[in-house]
């Protein structure tokens, strides 16, 4: 289990230097005609960007080992301060001060986390049937196909509903990762990988990866880094833990069901009023482009 906190602590730390990175990145690139995949093929032009999805894809592997060993409410709520950590190093880094509100928000995060810790217990293995892969995939499909006509909306709706899916789709990876047959562990992996690539929720994990990185993308640019991580950071968390608590059989300790749920609810609620501190990538690197990045598409929404 402490093997388990520790990766979900570590993704966080991933994921909140890796967004930061990706939102100067989506806001120096030239703006997308809806949902358009070449987007990413400009986006990979950038080092920050680069950057960015390398610390994501350490922040994936540690989470995908977290919730193996983990309820989806836990690692998910953790993951989910990803924000805390974003605002503690813009006040530190780039000496962005954090306002009263910001501190009581810190305080809500590591107040929920700490409810959260001691309301976890050791999950035992899932064992999934090839139905539950095959739904996990087609629910990944259906959110795919909803982005499409999401992605033709501009300015701040644009931004909170293509926020709203890439954080939905980040979610569907975490179940896929949980519903996976085999083992993951790096020496039972080789003996595992005929079974991984016979697995739906193996594709549903890809497929929800790639649609989380273009919507979270596209969202950046069409508002405000807030606009677009606060519904992503609420589709993250709040989906995942349900579907864990109704469908996989995730329980708290014994007795600790109120602690587990007031710990969430703090833990998920501090994090999106942190959600601002992503805009210090407009406020503190709006320096013109370098690198041979293009000159930055005009925002649909307006900087804090």
């Amino acid at each position: 289990m402490l093997t388990g906190l520790l990766g979900a602590f570590g993704a966080a730390v991933a994921y909140g230097v890796g967004s930061v990175l990706q939102a100067v990145a989506a806001r120096r690139t030239s703006a997308a005609e809806g949902l358009d995949p070449r987007l990413m093929l400009r986006l990979v032009r950038s080092w920050r960007y680069l950057v960015g999805v390398g610390l994501d894809v350490v922040g994936f592997a540690l989470s995908i080992a977290a919730v193996r060993t983990l309820p989806l409410f836990v690692v998910q709520s953790i993951v989910a301060s990803f924000l805390a950590i974003t605002a503690v190093l813009g006040s530190i880094v780039l000496k962005m001060p954090l306002r009263r509100s910001d501190w009581i928000g810190l305080g809500v995060v590591v107040s929920g986390l700490v409810l959260v810790g001691l309301s976890a217990a050791e999950d035992s293995a899932v064992s999934s049937s090839r139905t539950t892969e095959w739904v996990v995939l087609a629910s990944v499909v259906v959110l795919a196909a909803v982005a499409v006509p999401l992605g033709r909306l501009g300015g701040r709706a644009g931004a909170a509903a293509l926020g709203a899916v890439a954080g939905l789709a980040f979610g569907a990876t975490s179940v896929a990762a949980r519903v996976l047959p085999g083992s993951l562990a790096p020496d039972g992996l080789i003996g595992s990988l005929g079974v991984l690539v016979a697995s739906p929720a193996t594709y549903a994990l890809v497929g929800a990866g790639v649609l989380a990185l273009l919507t979270y993308s596209t969202a950046l640019q069409r508002g405000t880094v807030t606009e677009a991580t606060a519904p992503l950071v609420v589709g993250e968390t709040v989906l995942p833990a349900l579907v864990g608590l109704l469908v996989l059989g995730d329980e708290p300790r014994a007795g600790w069901g109120w602690v587990a749920v007031v710990g969430f609810v703090l833990a998920v609620a501090g994090a999106v009023s942190l959600s601002r501190h992503g805009e210090i990538s407009e406020h503190d690197l709006s320096r013109r482009p370098t690198d041979g990045e293009p000159a930055p598409a005009p925002s649909g929404g307006s900087s804090e």
